[in-house]
């Protein structure tokens, strides 16, 4: 189902601190992170984004006046790098500078975004774009290859970039239509078309996962039903392979093959959840304890533990660091 935030829906002095939490929600790796969001014009503000899942794969959709987006330094200790954002700009121009380096994104382009560093992405026009979040363990894109790729535009002009940028922006129109099993499916060949367009564009040989297609495309599945089912408490192995039905045993192969186990995938994601829950600024912010009863951790101590182990401080301690920095005005 869509959710679609509107700036419609508050008065017109309210707009430019709506708009600001709407993208940290419908952005979870900017949650802890310091934005300054400016418009060029007195006149009220209007835009509208609409959010869809396909998968493990969110799609966002914006529809908005010119605007510019400000973030002049890199988010707190632990912040989030989970996902890649592929941009698709369909209409308007958008204009990114990484410290001086200056690109110019014009419609029919796509281009890979990098949320983690500073930059400032101005919309002169108004404008449309589709931006897909997708987990980067379904791409296997490395911090230095992001370097490469980031804010680089992305011309229909070969076979491959042609095929994904037509497939992407249906795909992303079509995204909130599809059962979700279906859509399990896509986000696979999404990705994997995504994985295509990166190595051509890194002069790279497209990696050779070494698996069966179908034992690949069974692995991903199961990996987008445990984001999906994060909150409840019933999550297990033998709850995971019924639904897929499969052994439990094979359900365990699955994961051994990537040198991890079930539990600690859903673990992985779990806390990865809390994280970002936990860096959001709110009029109500839960409390600790509920957070992590929410994604499935019944003790306090235990989730405590594990957070530290992760992320190298408690989940009081991340959360104060991450609210402070966002208190913080961007300069």
């Amino acid at each position: 189902m869509s959710i679609v935030m509107s700036t419609a829906s508050v008065s017109a002095a309210e707009r430019l601190d709506y708009w600001h939490e709407v993208i940290r929600q419908t952005y979870g790796q900017l949650a802890s992170v310091r934005l300054a969001i400016s418009t060029p014009a007195d006149a009220p503000f209007h835009g509208t984004i609409t959010t869809d899942r396909l998968g493990s794969i969110q799609v966002a959709t914006t529809d908005a006046d010119p605007l510019q987006v400000r973030q002049n330094a890199r988010g707190p200790v632990g912040a989030d790098t989970g996902y890649l954002s592929v941009c698709l700009q369909d209409r308007g121009v958008l204009v990114v500078d990484r410290n001086g380096d200056r690109t110019v994104l014009r419609p029919g382009t796509l281009t890979f975004f990098d949320t983690t560093r500073p930059y400032t992405v101005t919309y002169p026009d108004p404008f449309h774009m589709k931006v897909l979040q997708v987990p980067r363990w379904m791409l296997g894109v490395g911090e230095a290859d992001l370097q490469h790729l980031a804010a680089v535009p992305i011309h229909a002009d070969s076979g491959a970039s042609a095929l994904v940028i037509e497939f992407l922006s249906r795909l992303a129109t079509r995204a909130g239509s599809h059962p979700p099993h279906i859509g399990d499916l896509l986000a696979r060949n999404a990705a994997d078309l995504l994985a295509t367009l990166i190595a051509e564009r890194l002069g790279r040989d497209v990696p050779d996962t070494g698996t069966d297609a179908a034992t690949t495309a069974l692995r991903l599945r199961i990996k987008a039903f445990i984001d999906r089912h994060l909150t409840d408490p019933g999550l297990s192995p033998q709850t995971i392979a019924a639904a897929h039905h499969i052994s439990v045993r094979h359900l365990h192969r699955l994961f051994r093959a990537e040198d991890t186990t079930v539990s600690r995938w859903i673990q992985h994601r779990r806390l990865e959840a809390c994280r970002r829950e936990l860096g959001r600024l709110g009029r109500n912010v839960p409390a600790v304890t509920a957070v992590a009863h929410r994604f499935g951790f019944t003790s306090p101590a235990h989730f405590s533990r594990a957070f530290r182990a992760a992320y190298g401080m408690t989940p009081r301690e991340w959360r104060t660091t991450a609210h402070r920095d966002q208190a913080q005005p961007a300069r």
